[in-house]
């Protein structure tokens, strides 16, 4: 069985552990032979050629839990495709594109998802395993995918009859880098002389004339999107296309990506919603291995039993168990709980910022319990928040109590120089075993804020929130920059902290799933955007999401095997026989 030797350049802290801890601790070069050395960039590096398994106290002493020394599956004999560096990140095979289909690609963060469609894309070179090669010949990858679908796919790139247009991950780094208005930067790219009709479906129309590093997140988003159709090709690439996006937007850039395949024409998308997700794709790739150590690309597989089999942790042609648990979905209905004591009550309360205003109706939370609040951006949700935990104050209605409350905003301040430990002072002393480690938030606790990366900042964030010696927690969209994984590990960790300390939780969320996981109740706003908004409920769970999925004409059911939501095929059987009894949503 191989071994691979892997160093995290960015928790690796020679300073930090008194000069190359590893060093110094190793078997092996206590012995005279240099398995691990001092690197070009002043870090750890390790020779993985003499690396063996005594090298294995290496791995335990380093206090910043940046060396890994993995074994791969046995399974495992292709060569890779491409390793950032001689110890560092290894991406075995690609995902599949598909002609006339959709593919989605699913795995947690940090396992090549993204390296992998920056390979498809030209974006990265891949150089197969060989770190000291700058790029590999087409025809190498050709031999490699020889036999397989990918070496299909291969031989249309060398031709170059693949065209591709890439929506990146990171749209703030395109907001950043453009100048402009929206529709500048929109005419530059329309190749496919279909503007007017994407702005349309996109709905773009107000923010044209707007500079583009002056927009939302979400409007920098369908921008993005936008772009990347505008451009002929017969491969679109599409990382996190949700991000930033409230459920009603999130469906309709569903339709519009899955619209977008044809006979000649492919699809890639990488999307942590598992609603959207299964919305959109028609075949699934899983990414398994080893978070920053190394990736595996699964064969393809329709869209349920990929998913289902992520969900499992299992994959039957391969014989590998890549998580050791099943997540599982359970039915529960609030009107058949116990019903606890009121914990928290607010008042009917206005609130008018420049032209928007906000009307909330008097309501309450009980003891233990987690209310789900959704709805269209710009709608007056966070505000609702703000006003709850004191941020802002109402022009109408006064809230009174002696409640004393943790609140996560939606933004984070990344640009803080204060250690995570210092950060997480009280959660760690009150709340390690069923919060910190769930997180596996130790290997984060001498780095500073600023140094996160967004998915990181905000499981601290939730931790340090959930951690709080209060009677009320505020979470504003705690999901974000998540991976699927990590948003359902949360959802249960917010269930669990409501469940055993008795506090009420009131979480601002876009993903159905998780909220469906984790909520007894919803509210639910409705209004318009950036004008007015109007806040409705709590009301069960049944009647927020009826209420919320009328208005966007999908129907959810249960699946029968995983128990997760899935949106009903529009006209089918089914949806139209929930929508006949007006239940859209499972119960």
């Amino acid at each position: 069985m191989k071994r691979i030797a892997v160093v995290e350049k960015d928790r690796c802290n020679p300073e930090g552990c008194g000069g190359y801890l590893c060093i110094k601790k190793s078997p092996l070069n206590r012995m005279g032979i240099e398995a691990i050395v001092k690197g070009p960039d002043g870090k750890a590096q390790i020779n993985e050629d003499l690396a063996n398994d005594t090298l294995q106290v290496v791995v335990n002493v380093c206090p910043f839990n940046a060396i890994h020394m993995v074994k791969l599956p046995d399974h495992l004999t292709t060569r890779p495709i491409h390793r950032y560096g001689k110890d560092q990140f290894i991406l075995y095979s690609l995902p599949t594109p598909t002609f006339g289909k959709v593919v989605g690609i699913i795995g947690v963060n940090g396992i090549g998802k993204s390296t992998a469609i920056k390979i498809l894309a030209s974006s990265i070179k891949p150089n197969l395993g060989d770190a000291e090669k700058e790029e590999s010949d087409i025809d190498e990858l050709i031999k490699l995918f020889k036999g397989t679908e990918m070496q299909i796919f291969m031989e249309k790139f060398k031709k170059k009859e693949i065209i591709v247009s890439y929506k990146p991950q990171e749209v703030e780094l395109i907001q950043k880098n453009a100048k402009g208005k929206v529709k500048e930067l929109l005419d530059k790219v329309n190749e496919t002389k279909k503007l007017k009709e994407v702005i349309e479906i996109l709905e773009l129309d107000n923010i044209l004339d707007n500079d583009i590093n002056k927009i939302s997140g979400g409007e920098m988003q369908r921008v993005a999107i936008a772009a990347t159709v505008l451009k002929k090709a017969n491969l679109y690439i599409f990382d996190e296309p949700s991000s930033f996006l409230d459920i009603k937007q999130r469906l309709k850039i569903a339709r519009f990506i899955r619209d977008l395949a044809d006979e000649d024409t492919s699809v890639l998308v990488i999307e942590h919603d598992l609603i959207v997700m299964d919305y959109m794709a028609d075949l699934v790739n899983i990414m398994y291995g080893k978070e920053k150590v190394y990736g595996i690309v699964s064969q393809l597989k329709p869209a349920k039993t990929g998913m289902n089999a992520y969900l499992e942790g299992y994959l039957k042609d391969d014989n590998v168990r890549f998580r050791d648990h099943k997540i599982k979905f359970e039915v529960r209905s609030s009107d058949k709980e116990k019903k606890k004591d009121v914990r928290f009550e607010w008042p009917a309360m206005e609130k008018k910022l420049g032209n928007f205003t906000l009307k909330s109706n008097a309501g309450n939370i009980h003891n233990q319990e987690v209310i789900g609040i959704l709805g269209p951006n710009g709608i007056g949700k966070t505000t609702f928040m703000k006003l709850l935990a004191g941020v802002e104050t109402p022009d109408t209605g006064k809230l009174e109590t002696t409640a004393t409350i943790s609140y996560k905003p939606q933004n984070l301040a990344s640009d803080s120089e204060e250690l995570v430990m210092n950060v997480l002072k009280q959660t760690i002393q009150y709340h390690t075993n069923d919060i910190i480690d769930p997180l596996n938030l130790k290997d984060l606790f001498t780095r500073q804020l600023k140094q996160l990366s967004g998915g990181e900042l905000q499981r601290v964030a939730v931790a340090e929130a959930l951690g709080k010696k209060a009677d009320i927690i505020l979470l504003d969209e705690p999901s974000a920059y998540l991976d699927t994984e990590q948003r359902l590990k949360i959802s249960k960790i917010i269930r669990n902290v409501a469940d055993t300390t008795g506090k009420a939780i009131l979480i601002v969320d876009h993903d159905l799933v998780f909220l469906d996981y984790v909520a007894n109740r919803l509210i639910v706003f409705e209004g318009q955007p950036a004008r007015e908004g109007k806040q409705i409920g709590p009301m069960s769970m049944e009647e927020g999401m009826n209420l919320l999925l009328k208005e966007v004409q999908i129907t959810l059911r249960r699946d029968d095997q995983s128990g997760r939501p899935r949106i009903n095929k529009l006209d089918s059987v089914m949806d139209r026989k929930q929508k006949d009894a007006g239940k859209y949503y499972y119960n």
